[in-house]
């Protein structure tokens, strides 16, 4: 089977946090237009919950381009995910992307919960998003400050309830490719599934 290296494109999302980067409605569609060009595989529209603007911006974006995956972010909160679900789902190939944080520091300080709280948050998260938009990504947020074998417990959880792409981002900037390296084959040599899906590094 031939390889191929996805392109995940979050310009319209992450690249708009940059000082001085923020676009209006009808230039987020223009850059659309061109990573299609480009050939982008996916490109990341934006977080439809943050605002009606925003919700917009991603709707609009997903009715410009044909060719390329449009995903909408969402937390692994209900409200979230329906909204996303809804900004996207007029594209020719929605993909929701759902994410929760997997780092001990992360779920005790930021979201006052429990590695096994975690864990159903985001079975019950990807599930909706599976029903909702038929393709979906998980991300461990701060996946490279947490645990090896409980990212690859999540990592069992989301794949069994539907993920068809993991993502494991560096979130906080925090390692080096050599520790990348050896976090990606970890979870694939320990998760019997891990052929089923695509894997997926934001860093």
């Amino acid at each position: 089977m031939k390889e191929h290296i996805a392109v995940f494109d979050t310009t319209l999302r992450d690249g708009e946090q940059s000082p001085g980067a923020s676009m209006y409605r009808h230039e987020k569609v223009r850059m659309a237009r061109q990573l299609e060009r480009l050939g982008v595989d996916v490109i990341e529209a934006g977080f439809p919950i943050a605002s009606e603007q925003e919700f917009e911006s991603v709707r609009q974006v997903a009715q410009a381009v044909s060719k390329p995956y449009v995903a909408g972010l969402a937390r692994a909160v209900a409200q979230d995910i329906e909204r996303a679900a809804a900004a996207v789902e007029a594209a020719e190939h929605p993909l929701l992307h759902t994410f929760i944080a997997t780092s001990d520091i992360h779920i005790e300080h930021k979201l006052r919960s429990t590695r096994e709280q975690v864990l159903e948050k985001a079975d019950k998260a990807v599930r909706l998003a599976k029903r909702l938009i038929g393709r979906v990504e998980f991300s461990a947020e701060d996946a490279t400050r947490s645990d090896l074998d409980y990212l690859v417990e999540i990592t069992k959880v989301a794949i069994a309830a539907g993920a068809d792409v993991i993502n494991l981002p560096d979130t906080v900037g925090y390692t080096t490719p050599k520790e990348i390296h050896h976090m990606f084959m970890y979870i694939i040599e320990h998760v019997a599934d891990s052929a089923k899906v695509i894997f997926s590094s934001h860093n």
